[in-house]
């Protein structure tokens, strides 16, 4: 079967229409590979499926990852392939307020996050931003892309612990790596700014000054720009897929007071990120 496809915006996301994830044929899934590497995000509604469904589909783009806290003894175990993101009513917090990209203090980060949600917030909130970083680059002037292609920068696991109040106890230990500001896509060859809030904690070439200035540059460029941008309004059973070598994502809270329920699966790939290393286009 030819799959349906339904853009979001001109330049990230859509939505693929009229298939079952349980039920899938080898054409059919090649056809989402390749709207995958296009869209970045894409959009599943009305998937009816099992824990053991979700994790299939996952691991039909690679092995499971595992999620640090499991690996680490912090937070809920359980299923060690699932990240569970249950916000009750009287929650003080939510996952993923801030605008990143996931465990990007891995060595070697997830290749994509596929997050099924079968409970939305009665009040209708509780929508996902994502935005592409391939677009963020392109819109970097040509000296600041020079400036940066060689550049490398710190990601550090306890920044996002400690955004959720959490504090290494003795023996316990997070990741934390080093990668390169731009990296290349390895599937499109495009260039990608990887740096993000949540998990950055500098660039190591510079200065800490000089390093909080560019960083908290990019980042207000990330969030301002509505460009690079699009925005998923979730409803039950829907399915959503995107590529964290090259989109970050930021979930909104605005439906305090009300219960979200989601299963998160994410896909470890074959190599860590690497240095987009051709000269910047003028």
């Amino acid at each position: 079967m030819t799959i349906k496809i339904e853009e979001i915006t001109p330049n990230i996301g859509a939505e693929v229409k009229g298939i079952d994830l349980a039920n899938l044929d080898e054409q059919t899934f090649s056809e989402i590979e390749v709207a995958f590497a296009k869209h970045h995000v894409l959009v599943f509604r009305d998937q009816d499926l099992s824990r053991a469904q979700h994790q299939d589909f996952g691991r039909r783009f690679g092995d499971i990852h595992i999620h640090p806290s499991k690996r680490n003894g912090l937070g809920k175990q359980g299923d060690e392939e699932l990240f569970i993101i249950d916000i009750q009513p009287d929650a003080k917090q939510a996952n993923g307020e801030a605008w990143h990209a996931d465990v990007t203090c891995e060595e070697i980060p997830p290749l994509a996050s596929l997050l099924y949600v079968s409970k939305i917030p009665e009040n209708g909130g509780g929508d996902t931003m994502f935005t592409n970083m391939c677009e963020a680059y392109n819109e970097l002037s040509p000296a600041m892309k020079d400036f940066l292609l060689d550049k490398t920068a710190f990601h550090d696991g306890e920044i996002d612990l400690a955004n959720y109040g959490i504090r290494l106890k003795v023996g316990q230990s997070y990741p934390k790596a080093s990668h390169p500001v731009i990296v290349k896509h390895p599937v499109t060859g495009q260039a990608i700014l990887y740096v993000n809030k949540s998990f950055t904690s500098h660039i190591e070439q510079l200065k800490k000054w000089e390093s909080d200035a560019v960083l908290n540059g990019l980042y207000d460029f990330i969030e301002r720009n509505l460009r690079t941008q699009c925005r998923v309004k979730w409803t039950t059973n829907t399915l959503v897929i995107w590529d964290n070598r090259s989109v970050q994502h930021q979930a909104s809270r605005d439906y305090v007071g009300y219960a979200r329920y989601g299963e998160r699966v994410s896909i470890v790939p074959t190599e860590k990120p690497i240095a987009y290393s051709q000269q910047c286009p003028k």
